[in-house]
């Protein structure tokens, strides 16, 4: 087939920095540009210093309405950050025949005109649609951990996560909370039961079950790391440990990067990769889902790519298999 021709608005960040690490690599894609204001004319290298000798593009300063209406473009990702794509999306007349796929949280409620990207939970919906809103990072791994218990009809009482996430999930821009100084050695909590993403879980719980009306009590940690996510939920639930896992496994054996382990799973297991890990546990009548992944790629470009594959009619992990750091 011939290559699907992208481009990427915010290229200079973390997200924006993954999508060219694998698109660079993928089969079936070309890079068309990449733009970014503040590095607008300087190599790609040079701020992604990891893609020297990779590639010579470029980042582009040109209008991003020129770019956007060039000849043959087939998708952008918007990676410019919260509020950014909203007004990127006013001010472009993006054909209907160009994708979007947002990395932002501007699109993710579902009364908007693009489609919640979670293809463990819309991989149908995705695959006819040209709108996509790629999920947040720690809501991708806490609905993973939920999925098959809502679709089930098992989400019977509050649900409780506690989950801690690398400093690259505050994004480039340096902040104190992200500082070597600040966050090495050291662990905190931030907007505990208020964080942003509580909505687009809420979202797709009820979306498999409309009675869905219980807690969602989330404790976010700042780790001292730089990737990666793990996210530890618990809620009652009437049944054994092996019809939990073949519950889990029932509702995943169709998509390829999502998996249930019978030993505990860490974060180095999916670092570097588009998987999410889970391991099951019961405890007294409570299940324990661990749920693992890292927040740059499964939580973010990785699934934004994933997308992409399935608009495009691809096999959902081309250019996907990528390996994982084991020490």
């Amino acid at each position: 087939m011939e290559k699907i021709n992208i481009g990427i608005i915010g290229g200079a960040g973390y997200t924006g920095g993954e999508l060219l690490r694998i698109l660079l690599n993928h089969p079936f894609v070309n890079v068309a540009f990449t733009h970014s204001k503040s590095q607008a004319g300087k190599p790609v290298w040079s701020t992604h210093t990891d893609l020297l000798g990779d590639t010579d593009l470029t980042f582009s300063g040109e209008e991003t309405t020129e770019l956007v209406a060039q000849e043959g473009l087939d998708a952008i990702f918007l990676c410019s950050g919260h509020g950014a794509s909203v007004t990127f999306m006013a001010d472009h007349d993006v054909s209907d025949n160009i994708a979007v796929i947002d990395l932002s949280a501007d699109f993710r409620d579902e009364h908007d005109d693009f489609v919640y990207g979670l293809p463990e939970l819309n991989r149908e919906r995705i695959q006819e649609a040209m709108r996509i809103a790629n999920p947040g990072c720690f809501a991708s791994t806490i609905q993973l951990a939920l999925l098959p218990l809502a679709k089930a009809g098992k989400l019977t009482s509050d649900v409780h996560v506690s989950a801690i996430t690398g400093s690259t999930g505050a994004g480039q821009a340096l902040v104190p909370t992200t500082g070597f100084t600040w966050r090495n050695n050291n662990v905190s909590i931030y907007k505990a039961f208020s964080h942003q993403h509580l909505a687009e879980i809420r979202q797709s719980l009820t979306q498999l079950d409309p009675d869905f009306s219980y807690a969602i009590n989330f404790i976010p940690y700042r780790g001292d790391f730089t990737r990666g996510i793990m996210a530890n939920v618990y809620t009652p639930f009437t049944g054994t440990l092996a019809e939990a896992k073949q519950l889990y496994r029932t509702y995943y054996e169709a998509h390829p990067f999502t998996h249930i382990s019978d030993t505990p799973v860490d974060v180095k297991q999916v670092v570097n990769t588009n998987k999410c890990l889970m391991h099951l546990e019961v405890h007294d009548g409570q299940l324990l889902i661990t749920s693992v992944l890292d927040n740059l790629i499964k939580g973010a470009a990785g699934h934004a790519i994933q997308n992409l594959n399935l608009v495009f009619g691809l096999p959902e992990d081309t250019g996907l298999r990528l390996k994982s750091v084991a020490f």
